[in-house]
């Protein structure tokens, strides 16, 4: 019996952009169902009734919730082909950290940027810097974060790549000028059909992120 496969997503969400590099990856069929989440599906409330989010994967009928951990039960239900992880423990717990590293600061130093003004946004574009110097720091000179090979903490970071251009005009900043490399490697994994398939455009995603903050008042 075949296994049913459905993902519950948003098209700009670097959350489900992340799932949905690790299901082409591994190559795996599913079944894509767009969500609104200004007004959420019953199926979607019924999926995920603790946090109401996408994204959501729902492997023969049963749902597993939160972007990372999805990747992990992706990694490990489809073992057979194209690891994400790892396979040394010390090696898995290292990408851990740094995908709950990526996870803990990143977003939020964008809500800085995106919804505050004056001092707390200079704050925020300060601390974006500094938290992606870190990060250049811990891809130093390898071509991916985990060695010669794209996985679970390039996966976790990337789709990022795609927020860059609000980012940079919402936030007047130059991420090319001030992290070089984390722009070589963005590119370099852009090289990928499974990354550069699932990253939607730039601009597109500034457009519509716009809009989206001039519903809600900026």
């Amino acid at each position: 019996m075949a296994d049913e496969v459905v993902l519950l997503d948003f098209w700009r969400s670097m959350f489900g952009m992340r799932v949905r590099i690790a299901l082409a990856e591994k190559g795996i069929k599913y079944e894509y169902k767009e969500q609104d989440i200004f007004n959420k599906s019953p199926l979607l409330l019924e999926m995920n009734p603790i946090h109401k989010k996408i994204p959501v994967l729902i492997h023969n009928g049963k749902p597993v919730c939160e972007s990372l951990i999805i990747v992990q039960y992706i990694d490990e239900i489809w073992k057979d082909r194209c690891p994400l992880l790892p396979i040394d423990p010390y090696q898995r717990a290292h990408s851990r950290f740094w995908a709950d590293f990526v996870d803990k600061k990143v977003i939020e130093v964008l809500r800085k940027i995106f919804f505050t003004k004056g001092e707390e946004k200079e704050a925020g574009k300060r601390e974006f810097f500094e938290i992606f110097k870190i990060l250049e720091g811990e891809l130093g000179d390898k071509p991916y974060f985990g060695g010669e090979t794209f996985g679970f903490v390039d996966l976790s970071l990337i789709p990022y790549y795609s927020w860059f251009y609000a980012i940079e005009t919402l936030g007047e900043l130059n991420i090319d000028a001030e992290c070089p490399k984390i722009v070589a490697w963005a590119k370099r994994s852009l090289q990928k059909e499974t990354v550069a398939k699932t990253l939607p455009d730039q601009k597109k995603v500034y457009e519509s992120f716009e809009q989206t903050r001039k519903r809600f008042g900026g």
